[in-house]
């Protein structure tokens, strides 16, 4: 049963630091994704998308397809991604050129829709005899699913169907071969579930809910299906183990699952699905098992980053306490999912254990995988870097010291976009009487249920919250377990409220003016002894924000410091110039005296010093340089 839901995609309008993001976006993230998907942009990898849905309109029609087709099996997902991040662009900024733009794009891919429903490039235009052949790694039913997401936030944001026709009708196409026809399978990427669901409330289609059950319930059933289908081909795309039901997440009926196994993102995509299934069917046996693997997830395998997915090999989970920092994948992607799977659990029971996790994972790994001008992203997100090491040894190859432009495989990029531009969804929710604020973000948003209210604040860099009542009614303001302290008042007096499971519910009139002043003191983080190589080591942290060091702001050499013991630590004034805006935190700390050689029987020397702090979104905006989040202690 829904405790509360997100808000409409209309309903908010970001000001302050998110704002910031949410321009940033807009001016500069869109439009140059755009040229890259219209292979435009200098310098930068080949995306081909555009033309791919061109091309694919042409073999439609029967005509010659010209270049063909070019890209990764999911290339069509990369457009889907850009036109949901063009959605709320336009719901909070309205830019007519833009939207045609997109309405353009819309076009090609409509064309590119086959008669039956069928949609997607990569076998329309090169392989339309091995549709549905290979759900292991065809990726079908993975691109459908973000083509679904963005018709639905474009047709929210502007009112047009055009898109949405297309997906309904695709949706369709999907119940006949699965449902009516009776075929065999489930996604070997987990996406069409949460989509599915995103379908199913906006337009009330029970094929759209049908379809979503239907995945998730078969998953695991028979852990042997991939191994079945894959005997019945004779091609592969790239080889996957049809074997290894644990890395596609199919070991067991998800109801049975225990621990977060596989590829992150698509885990996270799946539990997403599921946990929004759980809300709207009211399952509290699918709803138990998102619980368990939530807790596997962030009490046993997620970074202090909110990086998910430590190992290279296959994007995934390892095992327990197994959060290597040098070689970590931690992908963008993979946090912006467990965002998501934060919100749906969030719709089953408002607790702050999910908000928390969603805020971590936002202004750390999220954040980060953008570099501060929005013209560079990360894939892979390390907690420790060290030039020469990291992007060349065979073992750290991952782990690039610098944001590349683009990638072949591009899943990262735009969905930071759409992320950052619908931040709101996340940021509030609500239930038929109260209002909920998850993340603190200066600006506008109306409820559904009412309410009407107006936030400001410098959150993260700043710790009072304001909301200004326009609308009143009940709300339910989140206390983050980093403030060991806070306090809420209203119109000056100490309000009245009740806490539970970390929010504070309370009655305001219209008018009414709430302050709420978390405690922002910066505090050493601690990791499990169970947690190989962090014994003796801290990580520093304010706020939200998770701290690292650059050796740009520590004699180019950061792994000679330690930490003190009991270290006083100094938060800057916000320093407007530096890396976009920040607060640097300064350390007392040694440093370690050079050793001449690789090894040496005398005891090195060492001297006081002061390390310097930033936060770990920003790091690798000032080129290539050494940075570390854990820090031995001495």
């Amino acid at each position: 049963m829904r405790q509360q839901e997100q808000i409409k995609i209309k309903n908010y309008r970001s000001e302050g630091f998110i704002g910031k993001y949410q321009k940033l976006v807009r001016d500069e993230v869109i439009p140059y994704q755009y040229s890259v998907l219209c292979d435009e942009a200098p310098d930068t990898e080949k995306s081909h998308v555009v033309r791919n849905f061109i091309n694919a309109g042409k073999a439609v029609r029967g005509e010659d397809t010209g270049d063909g087709f070019y890209g990764m099996v999911f290339q069509d997902s990369d457009a889907a991604k850009w036109l949901e991040a063009v959605a709320y662009s336009l719901a909070l900024f309205p830019d007519p050129e833009l939207e045609k733009t997109a309405d353009t794009l819309i076009g090609y891919i409509a064309d590119a829709q086959d008669k039956d429903g069928y949609l997607n490039t990569y076998y329309t235009i090169k392989d339309r005899e091995k549709r549905w052949t290979n759900l292991l790694e065809g990726h079908e039913l993975y691109c459908s699913g973000h083509m679904m997401e963005a018709a639905c936030a474009y047709y929210e944001a502007t009112g047009k169907r055009a898109l949405l026709d297309v997906m309904l009708k695709n949706a369709e196409h999907i119940y006949q071969h699965f449902i009516v026809e009776g075929n065999e399978g489930y996604p070997g990427h987990p996406e069409v579930e949460l989509a599915l669901m995103k379908m199913y409330r906006l337009t009330g289609n029970q094929h759209c809910l049908a379809l979503a059950e239907h995945f998730i319930n078969t998953r695991g059933v028979d852990p042997h299906f991939y191994e079945k289908e894959k005997e019945k081909r004779s091609w592969t795309v790239w080889g996957n183990d049809a074997t290894n039901a644990e890395y596609q997440q199919s070991g067991a009926p998800v109801r049975e699952q225990k621990d977060a196994t596989g590829h992150a993102v698509r885990a996270v995509y799946l539990y997403t699905g599921m946990a929004d299934l759980a809300a709207q069917t009211n399952d509290a046996e699918l709803l138990g098992a998102c619980r368990r693997l939530w807790e596997s997830i962030t009490k046993r395998r997620m970074y202090v980053t909110g990086g998910i997915g430590s190992t290279v090999l296959g994007e995934a989970f390892s095992v327990d306490y197994d959060l290597p920092g040098d070689t970590a994948y931690a992908e963008t992607c993979a946090s912006i999912g467990l965002m998501f799977f934060a919100s749906k659990m969030l719709e089953n029971e408002v607790d702050s254990e999910y908000s928390d996790v969603m805020e971590r994972a936002f202004y750390n790994t999220v954040l980060a995988g953008m570099q501060l001008d929005g013209k560079r992203f990360f894939y892979v997100n390390p907690l420790e870097v060290i030039p020469g090491i990291s992007g060349v040894s065979p073992t750290h190859r991952h782990d690039l010291p610098q944001r590349p432009k683009w990638y072949a495989c591009a899943c990262c990029p735009p969905n930071v976009a759409r992320l950052l531009s619908s931040f709101g969804k996340y940021a509030y929710g609500e239930n038929k009487d109260t209002a909920f604020c998850h993340l603190f973000a200066a600006g506008q948003v109306c409820f559904d249920n009412g309410m009407k209210l107006t936030c400001w604040t410098e959150y993260p860099y700043d710790f009072t919250v304001t909301y200004e009542v326009e609308k009143g009614g009940k709300l339910a303001l989140r206390i983050p377990s980093f403030s060991k302290h806070f306090s809420i008042t209203i119109n000056g007096k100490e309000a009245d409220y009740t806490l539970k499971k970390g929010y504070a519910y309370m009655e305001v009139q219209d008018g009414d003016s709430v302050m709420l002043v978390l405690d922002g003191a910066p505090e050493f983080i601690y990791a499990s002894s169970k947690v190989p190589r962090l014994t003796g080591c801290k990580a520093l942290q304010r706020g939200p924000l998770v701290y690292c060091f650059e050796g740009v702001d520590n004699g180019e050499d950061v792994l000679s410091l330690s930490l003190k013991k009991d270290a006083k630590v100094t938060a800057s004034d916000y320093q407007e110039e530096l890396l976009g805006g920040t607060v640097i935190l300064s350390v007392e700390a040694v440093r370690q005296e050079k050793i001449e050689g690789l090894y040496t029987n005398q005891r090195p020397g060492e001297e006081d010093c002061k390390a310097i702090a930033v936060p770990y979104y920003t790091w690798g905006n000032r080129g290539e340089n050494q940075m570390r989040v854990w820090m031995n202690e001495r």
